[in-house]
C-alpha cells in the first residue's frame, strides 16, 4: 500500500511545486522607467569600455584567448551582474564600468591602435560625395547595430532563465497587465530589432529600382514564418506535454511568442502596400497603434482581454492574437529606423558622415519621446497607462523611444572611437575596420540570433525541469547562470568561427 500513497504524494509534490513557480511569476506589477533605463544603460556603457580598450590599446585584435574571457566577462558578465547581483544599484555598477573606462583611457595607446585611426581613402574617386567608393554596396552594416543587437539578445537570453530564480527581482519580470519592466522590455525590443534588419531587402529593391508584386512578397513572408510557426507548435507540444508551468495571461493558453514571430512577416508583407498611401513607416507604425487604443477604449475589447471567459479558441488566445497588432506597430517602426541607419553615406568625411547619422538618428528619440510623454502624462497628455499584456500604444511607445534612445547611445560610441569606418574608401578597409569595432562574443550573437534565442530556451527548460530553481541559493544560481550564459555564448562563438549561418 506504501507505493500507491508515495505515488500520489509525489505527484502532490510536483504539482504544488508547479502552482508554486506559475504564482511566482504572477500577478507582478513591476518597476519604474528610469530604472529600467539604468539598467539597460549598463549595455552601452560597456560597449564605451570595450571600445576604449580596442580603439586605444588594440586589446581585442588579436583575438587571443585572454581577449575572449575578457569580452565574455565585459558584454555577458556586466549584464548578468545588472540583473542579479547589483540590481538595486544599477548606478554604482555603471560608475564603476565608466571609471574603469576613464582609467584605460588615460594609458598612452598603443602604437598599433594609434596606426589605425587613419581612415582609408578612395584611392581613385574625384568626387566621393556623389561617387560610389569601389567595392561598397548601397548598404552597410554598422558597427553599433550589431553591438545593440547582440546586447539584446545577451540581455534576453539572461533573463529567460534567471527570472526562475529569486535573486532575480520580482520588479524584472514580466508584469501582469499595467505597469513595466525589464522583461516586458524585453520581448518589445526584440520585436523591434527584427523590424530594422527587415528592413535591409527593401532598401535593396529601392536602389535597384525594383518593385516586388504583393503576391510574391507574401509568398516569400509565408516561407519565412513556417519555420517560426513550427517552433511554436514545438513549444507548445512541449510545454503541454511536460507539464511545464506556464503564466497563462501572458499570451494565452496556447498561444507563445513564436507565434507572435511567427504571423509577422505576411502582414507586414500586406502593409507594405499601403506605403502608397502612408509613405512612412513610422506612420504606419502610429496609425496602426493609435487605431488599435481606440478600439480598446471605445468598445469592450480591453474589458474581454482582461476578464473574459475562456469559452473557445480565440478567447483562450486572446491576449496573444490582439497584443499582436502592437507587436506588428513596433516591428513597423523598427523598419523605419532601419531605412535611417542601414544606408550608406558616401562622405568621404568620417566628422560630416557621424554627425547626420547622430543628428537624425537623435531626433527620431526625440520625437518618439515626445509622443510616449504625450500617451502617458497625466497632467499634460493622455494619462494612459503601459500594458504588454494588452500592448496598447503607451506600450508601443515606450518601447519604440528607449529603443531609439540606446541605439543612439550605441552610434555615439562608435562614431566617437571609431570614425574609420566611416570614411572607408573600399570594401576589404571598411570590413577590417568593422571587425575592429565590434565585439566577436556580440557578433556571434546577433550573426545567428534566433538560433541562439531557441538555444537558451531549450537550456532553460532543461535546468527548471533538473533543478529547483526556487529553491537555488545566491550562489548556486549566480553558478548555474554563468555556465549556463557560457554554454550559450561557447555555441554562438563556436558557429562564428566555424563561419555558419544557422536561418530560421
Amino acid at each position: 500500500m506504501s507505493e500507491p500513497d508515495t505515488g500520489a504524494n509525489a505527484a502532490r509534490t510536483a504539482h504544488s511545486y508547479k502552482q508554486l513557480k506559475e504564482d511566482f511569476v504572477s500577478n507582478l506589477s513591476g518597476g519604474s522607467v528610469i530604472e529600467v533605463a539604468q539598467v539597460c544603460a549598463v549595455a552601452p556603457v560597456v560597449t564605451l569600455l570595450w571600445s576604449v580598450l580596442q580603439s586605444r590599446q588594440s586589446f581585442f585584435k588579436p583575438y587571443t584567448p585572454l581577449a575572449f574571457v575578457i569580452d565574455y566577462l565585459l558584454n555577458v558578465g556586466a549584464l548578468l551582474l545588472s540583473v542579479t547581483l547589483y540590481s538595486s544599484s544599477p548606478i554604482l555598477l555603471n560608475i564603476l564600468l565608466l571609471t574603469a573606462a576613464a582609467f584605460v583611457y588615460a594609458v598612452p595607446p598603443s602604437s598599433s591602435s594609434s596606426s589605425k585611426k587613419k581612415p582609408a581613402r578612395p584611392s581613385n574617386a574625384k568626387s566621393s560625395t556623389t561617387t560610389n567608393p569601389q567595392g561598397l554596396s548601397a548598404l552597410s552594416t554598422k558597427p553599433f547595430l550589431t553591438n545593440y543587437r547582440g546586447n539584446m539578445l545577451v540581455v534576453t537570453c539572461i533573463c529567460i532563465l534567471a527570472v526562475d530564480f529569486r535573486l532575480f527581482p520580482r520588479r524584472f519580470a514580466k508584469v501582469e497587465t499595467w505597469g513595466t519592466s525589464l522583461m516586458d522590455m524585453g520581448v518589445g525590443s526584440f520585436v523591434y530589432s527584427a523590424g530594422i534588419v527587415a528592413s535591409r531587402p527593401l532598401l535593396k529593391e529601392r536602389a535597384e529600382g525594383k518593385t516586388t508584386p504583393l503576391g510574391t512578397r507574401l509568398i516569400r513572408s509565408f516561407r519565412h514564418s513556417l519555420p517560426l510557426l513550427a517552433l511554436g507548435v514545438v513549444r507548445l507540444l512541449s510545454v503541454k506535454g511536460l507539464d511545464y508551468a506556464e503564466h497563462v495571461t501572458e499570451y494565452g493558453v496556447h498561444w507563445n511568442f513564436f507565434f507572435t514571430l511567427g504571423f509577422l512577416p505576411p502582414f507586414v508583407a500586406l502593409f507594405q502596400s499601403a506605403l502608397a498611401v502612408m509613405p512612412s513607416y513610422a506612420g504606419l507604425a502610429v496609425l496602426l497603434s493609435v487605431g488599435y487604443q481606440t478600439v480598446l477604449e471605445t468598445t469592450g475589447l480591453k474589458g474581454w482581454i482582461l476578464v473574459g471567459v475562456r469559452d473557445s479558441l480565440l478567447s483562450m488566445n486572446r491576449e496573444g492574437i490582439c497584443s499582436f497588432w502592437g507587436y506588428l506597430a513596433i516591428f513597423l517602426a523598427g523598419q523605419d529606423m532601419g531605412m535611417v541607419v542601414l544606408p550608406r553615406s558616401l562622405s568621404s568625411s568620417s566628422k560630416a558622415s557621424g554627425k547626420v547619422l547622430l543628428t537624425n538618428m537623435g531626433s527620431w528619440a526625440a520625437v518618439w519621446m515626445g509622443m510616449y510623454f504625450l500617451a502617458t502624462d497625466y497632467k499634460y497628455g493622455a494619462g494612459l497607462s503601459v500594458s504588454r499584456r494588452l500592448a496598447n500604444l503607451p506600450y508601443m511607445l515606450w518601447v519604440v523611444a528607449f529603443n531609439q534612445g540606446l541605439l543612439f547611445a550605441f552610434a555615439v560610441v562608435d562614431v566617437v572611437f571609431f570614425p574609420q569606418f566611416y570614411s572607408a574608401g573600399d570594401a576589404r578597409a571598411e570590413k577590417e575596420a568593422y571587425e575592429t569595432a565590434t565585439s566577436r562574443v556580440l557578433k556571434a550573437y546577433n550573426r545567428n540570433g534566433l538560433a541562439v534565442f531557441l538555444l537558451g530556451n531549450l537550456l532553460t527548460g532543461l535546468v527548471n525541469m533538473t533543478v529547483p530553481t526556487l529553491h537555488a541559493g545566491g550562489l548556486a544560481t549566480m553558478g548555474i547562470l554563468v555556465a549556463y550564459m557560457g554554454a550559450v555564448t561557447g555555441v554562438a562563438v563556436g558557429l562564428d568561427m566555424l563561419d555558419v549561418t544557422i536561418k530560421l
